[in-house]
């Protein structure tokens, strides 16, 4: 059995990686060709969760689960959101073949599946990105999405002024890039290309009337039915592409909530991000349209993300 630590996931699922591994696993799971159950969380005391996402790649592939706790609190207190494994077991014998840490394969193949989207579904040109959020999932994701746009300029806002400008600073002497806080949401994405929100709002931060024609946004905070971090008109507006049809209508906040209220019904969902791949069905129509992808995370991009970390041990 492979024993896969924190620091080496880091150093070796590199969004080189990651990127093309995870868009291989959502074209699979919107194919049919992977099997997975809807995640169960429980909830546990403060907002905290914790998780079970078993799956399979396919019916002789590697098959797995991932266990997953989330204490928001941490991240200032300088310790991953997300605490866990992956194990992966042997298609042929059963067999626990790997254990991988499950927080730091998270932070990078959730980036890594807004990185896709964006790649499918943002303008081609589109070079401002603007973050709301500044914890590890912000990090991730400027690091991603860089590699599938030229990201000229970033704006990141958070409830937090100083943590604001500590990551605007950190993330500017890393990348090279003008990364910068704003004083509110509303500034920050004002003239963006591309919008990632990756919030613990419980309320939204980002609305609809906001948005400039021919934006894309990734909404990643909220992963289940409960907090949005963005308005009804927002998601009337968009072009919305699920992670996953199923998992947005069990657990899709921001969806659920506009099809409550009646404004939308289960066909807004234009489709999967994987049907988008496989060429099934359309991304971006026109430069006008705003895009929006909801992710909700899956068990077949860990899996997929371990696997390729295997084949790196193995090799």
């Amino acid at each position: 059995m492979i024993l896969i630590d924190q620091a080496e996931v880091r150093a070796r699922l590199t969004y080189e990686l990651c990127i093309p591994t995870v868009a291989q696993a959502m074209k699979a799971l919107s194919a049919g060709d992977t099997r997975q159950l809807l995640r169960g969380i429980i909830p546990l005391a403060e907002g905290r969760m914790f998780g079970v996402m078993p799956g399979a790649m396919g019916e002789r592939e590697a098959f797995g689960a991932k266990l997953i706790s989330v204490f928001p609190e941490n991240f200032a207190k300088g310790i991953q959101s997300h605490q866990g494994v992956v194990v992966l077991f042997d298609p042929d014998t059963g067999a626990v073949a790997c254990v991988a840490h499950a927080g730091e394969v998270t932070a990078i193949r959730t980036a890594a599946a807004s990185a896709v989207a964006t790649d499918a579904l943002a303008r081609p040109q589109a070079s401002r990105l603007a973050i709301l959020g500044y914890g590890e999932q912000a990090e991730t994701h400027l690091r991603a999405i860089r590699h599938v746009r030229p990201i000229a300029t970033v704006t990141v806002w958070g409830r937090s002024p100083e943590r604001a400008e500590r990551f605007a600073d950190h993330m500017s002497a890393e990348t090279g890039l003008e990364v910068r806080a704003a004083p509110d949401a509303r500034a920050a994405i004002a003239g963006a290309d591309i919008i990632c929100t990756v919030t613990s709002a419980a309320e939204p931060v980002l609305f609809g009337d906001w948005i400039a024609p021919g934006t894309h946004i990734n909404l990643v905070g909220s992963s289940h039915a409960g907090p949005t971090e963005v308005d009804h008109e927002l998601v009337v507006r968009s072009r919305f592409i699920a992670d996953s049809r199923a998992s947005v209508l069990a657990a899709g906040a921001e969806f659920l909530k506009a099809k409550a209220a009646g404004l939308i019904d289960d066909d807004h969902i234009a489709g999967e991000i994987g049907e988008v791949l496989l060429g099934r069905v359309a991304g971006r129509r026109s430069a006008d349209e705003i895009t929006v992808y909801k992710s909700l995370g899956h068990i077949v991009q860990d899996l997929a993300s371990v696997r390729a970390l295997m084949a790196l041990t193995a090799a």
